[in-house]
């Protein structure tokens, strides 16, 4: 069997992948404790889709930062792009199905662990999508226990996750469980980069299609600044249109809401009509009618 690297470049690749996935875990939180105080369905998915990017991708990209700490010495390592790009959509497409599963109807056990055994299964096939993305010159083998093992521990921690979306409540204890989530995707990760091992062909091709791992971090910035963005920006629409509304769609009484274009004379006197009587401005004052003579002509009587 070929010798194996994991940590090429020390502790930097460990590290920063747990970051990532810490920040990703926490920005997720973040949106699933709106979408619990949503009150319309379609707030509440949007505010569940920008969660499953975030823990989804942040999932991803946790991998793929340890990914490039890895090393055969004697074969070259490439990556397929298109084989990356379908563990991304496996990520997020798993995480989301979870949330969706918990996010909506009663809370209860049995429906986290069921959705969690999904979602679990979807980062499975994420971690191995992505394995089968590498190419080098050799097979790769696995050791089955460790495997299992693996598929242990992404189930387990998609249901601790799944469970603290709907469960955590304030800053603090999210920054706690957005650190086990970390400290779980981690485990998961590199338990089943101990499960594999490479036997070399013989001889050693050096003529392997795909990005080389440092070339990867191009993409990997690129896609991160975007997702980043693109969940920052969502966000923010969400956060807006929640501010003046009423968390139905209904728009609130105030001055935005009942006069949002202040020059609009349909508006105005839209407005105008929904005042309250206390603020209703002063009747404009009446003036007196001019005084009658009196005459002292007889009256004539109509029936004569």
């Amino acid at each position: 069997m070929a010798e194996v690297h994991h940590f090429t470049y020390g502790a930097f690749n460990p590290v920063a992948s747990y970051l990532v996935a810490v920040l990703g875990s926490f920005l997720g939180l973040l949106s699933t404790g709106r979408a619990r105080s949503a009150r319309s369905r379609g707030r509440r998915n949007r505010w569940l889709i920008i969660g499953s990017f975030s823990i989804g991708g942040a999932i991803w990209l946790m991998h793929f930062t340890a990914m490039l700490g890895f090393d055969v010495p004697q074969s070259p390592v490439r990556y397929s792009p298109g084989m990356t790009m379908i563990s991304l959509g496996l990520a997020v497409v798993a995480v989301g199905a979870g949330l969706m599963a918990v996010g909506h109807g009663r809370r209860s056990l049995p429906r986290v662990v069921v959705a969690g055994v999904l979602t679990g299964a979807g980062v499975l096939a994420m971690h191995y999508t992505g394995m089968a993305a590498m190419h080098l010159s050799g097979t790769i083998h696995y050791n089955l226990p460790l495997v299992i093992a693996s598929a242990l521990i992404a189930v387990v921690a998609s249901t601790a996750a799944l469970w603290f979306t709907v469960s955590v409540r304030g800053l603090l204890p999210m920054v706690g469980a957005a650190a086990i989530m970390g400290v779980a995707v981690c485990g998961m990760h590199y338990t089943g980069m101990a499960a594999m091992s490479v036997e070399l062909s013989n001889p050693v091709r050096t003529g392997l299609t795909g990005l080389r791992p440092l070339l990867m971090i191009v993409p990997l910035t690129l896609l991160s600044a975007a997702t980043i963005l693109g969940v920052a920006l969502s966000a923010l629409q969400a956060m807006t249109e929640e501010e003046f509304t009423d968390g139905a769609g209904i728009p609130k009484r105030g001055v935005h809401a009942e006069n949002p274009h202040p020059w609009s004379l349909k508006q105005a006197s839209l407005s105008a009509g929904r005042r309250t009587s206390g603020n209703r401005p002063s009747p404009r004052p009446v003036p007196p009618r001019p005084a009658t003579t009196v005459t002292d002509e007889p009256l004539i009587d109509a029936r004569s």
